[in-house]
């Protein structure tokens, strides 16, 4: 049964993840993670934790700013469905885009604790995701919108 405190871990492990990627702490990030991960990418791709792993060690992605303010948190047995918005700037393939998602993390309970099992992010419509000429992520222009939960790479 979840309670407070459930909630509570769960919302400050989203924020470990995103500190994580942020700061290229990509050890971290593998240990909040279930083997298992099933990670989708707005542009409809989905990635294994090795391949994800892959890809950020490797510069594919590197994300500047995140800002990932939560709806709420969701608890149903050993699940945790966290739903809220995923709005970054990143590189992705030496492109430089602005991300502005809905999204849904799913994170499981087992021995270990909470590990992160899925990821589904959706583009807003309208968002400069969906734009061919993405703007570079020191352009005043494209800020994100105001959130209480800011990543930023320092």
């Amino acid at each position: 049964m979840a309670n407070a405190t459930d909630t509570l871990t769960i919302r400050e492990l989203e924020d470990a993840r995103y500190d994580a990627v942020v700061g290229q702490d990509f050890d971290t990030f593998a240990r909040l993670c279930h083997p298992d991960l099933a990670y989708s990418h707005s542009s409809g791709d989905t990635d294994t934790l090795a391949t994800y792993l892959d890809k950020v060690r490797s510069g594919f992605y590197v994300y500047h700013k995140i800002e990932h303010p939560i709806d709420f948190v969701r608890i149903v047995g050993d699940v945790a469905l966290v739903v809220g918005e995923m709005n970054a700037h990143i590189t992705a393939g030496g492109r430089p885009k602005r991300l502005r998602n809905r999204c849904l993390a799913v994170w499981k309970y087992s021995g270990s604790g909470w590990k992160l099992l899925a990821y589904q992010p959706t583009p807003l419509r309208g968002s400069a995701a969906d734009a061919e000429d993405l703007h570079t992520p020191d352009d005043p222009n494209t800020a994100l919108p105001p959130s209480r939960r800011t990543r930023e790479r320092r």
